[in-house]
């Protein structure tokens, strides 16, 4: 069994270690760490902190010692050296948590790509190659909270080889998810999100979520303020409210407590990106606005773990709080901006509308449309390298060693621009103080924390990967995490120094 080998294994890294806090630090002993929830896991918690850091958790915790979130780390297993996904854009980033794979598995590599065999929406698939946007603007009606009724197909890429139909979210995911690995062994599910584009969540089949509950966040100028961010928020923690009382989102409809459900958070997101706001020195302390983002989301928090406990539900729960990513810069004297007209430019320089689609935040990633031309690209950024603010440029050799070939993979892009620390490729007169999608620290180290209350805390320091949440989720809800098609491919671990019961 899994969970005897998780054990084992925690007891020889104990006996390893002789004591020493070198990977592994918890209280009151490491032994501990080994121990077993009592009760089987029966519901798994799934919460994404949009932009926090590894280091926001950290320091929350010990300095709101009272908060919810010290509480939670009081009784989890938190993992300080984790990294999300790259690129660290919110589409790969919480893939990486729901399928255990990266874009090399999912085929997702940004909510605006690009596919060489897909078609443009409109163009009866008269020619291929088009850019591939999942945001607001596929809505039917993007200022409405409800997205004007959900997605509008006429705004979708199509598909030739599928009878020109249209490529919703969740039919461009090549891999499955564990909402539809859980609902096909005739689980509950939930997920609330920021578009109703998270639709891609209930992967390929369409049907992974049996509750998906996505107000659209563009509605109102609901990012313009963290207070009306936060409010946007709580429409999704009340969903959460209303599923722990065995109701669905809404709460008019009774069902049943879901085995795996949660949302994502907003607006310490938004905290860090709204000028004003963000951090306000290198050690990542936070401004006023902020904090009250944090102070919100942790008020949140708590009036989950009290509906949970009021429930009967808390100990046969297994909380996990993480983020899709981080942001870049914390420290706001590292914060530069570059024209985002820039690096397109000098693309199309090489070439004229070589440019198939450059898609850009704190990183630079390229499609063209001549591979061929791929080496003069990367000359031409290697030549204006101080201008561009590149550190690095992922294109051939170095590209494939990481990613798929972009010769037989229709969405792996020619070339990635990896910017200096702080760079935002963004319009000139753009306020944002910080942005995500990079391959830096800062973009990608995530808190994770396992929480609940039969685990002892402990601290686990070695370098873990958010993709390992997925078969983490299924080991403790009692299914096999080799269902996963991107834990076969990927070859991704279940989460070390985890002991958790799993239902059977």
């Amino acid at each position: 069994m899994q969970v005897r080998r998780i054990i084992a294994r925690a007891m020889l890294a104990v006996v390893m270690l002789g004591g020493t806090s070198a990977a592994v630090s918890s209280a009151p002993n490491s032994v501990d760490a080994a121990r077993a929830v009592s009760r089987p896991i029966r519901h798994v918690l799934l919460l994404s902190i949009d932009g926090m850091h590894a280091v926001d958790l950290a320091r929350y915790g010990q300095e709101h010692p009272k908060s919810t979130l010290a509480s939670l780390v009081g009784m989890g297993v938190t993992y300080t050296n984790a990294v999300t996904a790259s690129p660290s854009d919110s589409f790969p980033g919480l893939l990486s948590i729901v399928t255990g794979g990266s874009p090399r598995s999912t085929g997702v590599w940004y909510d605006d790509s690009y596919d060489r065999q897909l078609s443009p929406p409109g163009s009866d698939c008269k020619t291929v190659g088009t850019e591939l946007v999942y945001d607001e603007s596929i809505d039917k009606n993007a200022d409405a909270l409800d997205g004007g009724g959900g997605i509008d197909p006429t705004k979708l890429a199509l598909d030739p080889s599928k009878g020109c139909t249209p490529v919703y979210p969740h039919s461009l995911l090549r891999v499955n998810t564990i909402f539809e690995v859980l609902r096909g062994l005739g689980r509950h599910t939930a997920w609330a999100d920021k578009h109703p584009a998270y639709d891609l969540v209930n992967g390929p089949s369409g049907k992974g979520v049996s509750d998906l509950y996505t107000p659209e966040i563009a509605a109102g100028g609901t990012t313009d303020s963290v207070a009306k961010t936060e409010a946007y928020d709580d429409l999704k923690v009340q969903a959460i409210i209303n599923e722990i009382d065995g109701k669905d989102h809404s709460g008019t409809t009774q069902s049943v407590v879901p085995a795996l459900f949660g949302m994502n958070f907003q607006a310490v997101s938004v905290g860090q990106k709204l000028a004003g706001n963000a951090y306000v020195d290198a050690l990542a302390t936070p401004s006023a606005g902020l904090l009250d983002a944090f102070n919100h989301t942790d008020a949140s928090l708590g009036r989950m773990v009290s509906e949970l406990r009021s429930n009967g539900l808390l100990a046969s729960t297994m909380i996990i709080v993480t983020a899709k990513h981080g942001q870049s810069p914390i420290d706001p004297a590292r914060r530069q901006i570059v024209d985002s007209k820039l690096i397109p430019s000098l693309v199309n320089s090489v070439q004229p509308d070589l440019a198939a689609q450059v898609t850009q935040d704190s990183v630079s990633i390229i499609w063209l449309r001549d591979a061929s031309q791929t080496a003069n690209v990367v000359a031409k950024l290697a030549a204006n390298q101080q201008q561009a603010q590149i550190q690095d440029i992922l294109a051939g050799t170095s590209l494939t060693l990481r990613f798929n070939d972009p010769k037989t993979d229709s969405r792996t892009p020619d070339i990635i621009v990896i910017p200096n620390q702080g760079v935002i490729y963004t319009k000139p007169t753009a306020t944002k103080t910080a942005e995500h999608g990079g391959f830096s620290r800062q973009d990608t180290n995530v808190p994770i924390l396992i929480a609940n209350p039969g685990l002892t805390p402990s601290t686990i320091k070695s370098p873990v990967e958010t993709t390992q949440i997925a078969p983490t989720i299924l080991e403790a809800l009692g299914v096999n995490p080799q269902r996963l098609k991107a834990v076969q491919m990927e070859q991704t671990v279940d989460l070390p120094n985890l002991a958790i019961r799993p239902q059977r």
